[in-house]
């Protein structure tokens, strides 16, 4: 019996934004600075009204900009109009979100975007190249994206409000596999897990007393009438802020790393802190002003130097560890357990997952700094020599090994029984949003601009 083909582009499309979603790199900043400067457009770039939501011109060419940098494009010479279209279909979400009572916290917003931007620092090697490859301050960057995420997050929360009790049995899975034509089954790309073992070079006592001397030195400069931003200016190692004379905009707490964040917004304006310890090094730091939540502040930081023999005293330590594993002394997740300095992998077995998508599986190619150079050298359960690499201020030595790899293949049920039970739900997913759509379209208001009201849109004439 021959069976009904069914329409693979939009699952194949939600298929690899599932993957790409896991591998986004810098670009997706590209569009909070975009729709940013949006903002101060005048209001003849104002294209559709969609409830009490509008649509900027500038919103369409941000994410048709961001969408040729992900090297994605639908094929179509309407793709601008398919985009057009996405954020009519968003603003009308967020517009019945408002009517429903579906929100997201600040809280919520500001955890997804801390995630995203430490993402694309793993993405990009360092804090230091995203800042200085963006111009832009980690703080300036959140403050640019913070507004599209709230507005995605709201979106996606309606979309599964939308969709709330779905499901998809084994039996629809298998006819589902059986419903796709053999030359359409979506080639699944190869991936790998990862283990690591970390060491952090300990930084001398003698070094952390030269650093917290420097500082306060400073800050006696500046009791004494020196200006803060000069002194910023001249020795501060953040490259985010240094040449503003340290100054970071009106920034929430939510932020800024805790140790950092109780001392500024306990301090008095103008005044300068005692010597503050984060991740990223020692502070002083100076109150410009504060509105509610949020403050302004300027800051010095300075970053404690590792001695070449404390570098070699970690790559000793990794050594010794991969022999114990080789020797069959020890497992890899024993020793990560035991030894490894790394608090969100270690309990794992040193199992690396991505802070964005949750998922332990990478694409080689995809995978963050040193370790995506690394991994090319390896075979599965082969443990690496002790390497270098760096996370946000900091030297680390690792140690690697491949626990699973999965070579690129045509979908078949053995193998990916997981993704194409996606694959499904996102389907029924998709008829039913489609369906939502068509009768929201019938009783929201929506105004088009002059320039669209004729374009060929997927879901019809969007003005009734």
């Amino acid at each position: 019996m021959l069976r009904k083909k069914i329409n693979l582009k939009y699952i194949n499309i939600a298929y690899m934004k599932f993957y790409r979603s896991i591998f986004q790199i810098v670009v997706v900043l590209f569009t909070g600075v975009y729709s940013l400067s949006a903002q101060n457009q005048s209001i003849d770039n104002i294209v559709a009204v969609v409830g009490d939501q509008i649509v900027l011109k500038s919103d369409i060419e941000s994410r048709f900009l961001n969408s040729q940098a992900q090297g994605y494009t639908s094929g179509s010479d309407n793709f601008k109009i398919e985009i057009f279209e996405d954020l009519l279909i968003q603003k009308m979400m967020i517009a019945q979100a408002q009517i429903d009572s579906v929100e997201v916290t600040e809280q919520e917003v500001e955890k997804n975007l801390n995630q995203r931007i430490q993402m694309n620092i793993k993405r990009a090697g360092s804090k230091e190249i995203l800042e200085k490859y963006l111009g832009k301050s980690i703080y300036e960057l959140k403050n640019d994206m913070r507004d599209i995420i709230r507005d995605d997050m709201i979106t996606e929360r309606m979309r599964a409000k939308i969709t709330e009790g779905l499901e998809v049995t084994p039996a629809e899975i298998r006819e589902f596999y059986k419903s796709i034509p053999k030359d359409s089954l979506p080639l699944i790309p190869g991936v790998v897990e990862i283990q690591q073992i970390i060491k952090h070079p300990q930084v001398t006592d003698d070094e952390k007393e030269r650093v917290i001397g420097k500082l306060r030195g400073f800050r006696e400069r500046i009791e004494k009438g020196e200006s803060f931003g000069k002194l910023a200016a001249l020795y501060s190692e953040d490259p985010g802020s240094a040449h503003r004379g340290g100054e970071l905009d009106y920034t929430p707490r939510a932020n800024l790393v805790p140790e950092f964040a109780n001392v500024a917004f306990n301090l008095k304006p103008k005044t300068v802190s005692k010597v503050v310890e984060t991740e990223y090094g020692y502070h002083i730091i100076q109150l410009i002003d504060r509105k509610g939540e949020r403050i302004k502040v300027k800051h010095i930081l300075l970053k404690p130097k590792i001695q070449e023999e404390k570098k070699k005293e970690a790559i000793q330590q990794l050594d010794s560890i991969a022999n114990t594993i080789r020797e069959g002394k020890m497992t890899f997740d024993e020793a990560a357990f035991y030894f490894s300095d790394d608090k969100d992998t270690r309990n794992n077995g040193g199992l690396l997952v991505d802070l964005y998508s949750s998922s332990s599986k990478f694409q080689k190619e995809n995978l963050p700094g040193a370790i995506g150079k690394e991994i090319l050298k390896l075979k599965i359960n082969e443990i690496s020599d002790p390497f270098l690499d760096v996370s946000p201020g900091k030297e680390l030595y690792k140690i690697i090994k491949i626990k699973s790899e999965t070579k690129a293949h045509k979908a078949n049920l053995a193998d990916d029984w997981t993704i194409l039970e996606e694959m499904l739900m996102r389907k029924k997913q998709q008829e039913i949003i489609e369906k939502w759509i068509a009768e929201k379209q019938k009783s929201t208001y929506v105004h088009l601009s002059e320039e669209y009201k004729d374009a060929k849109f997927r879901f019809g004439n969007w003005v009734k």
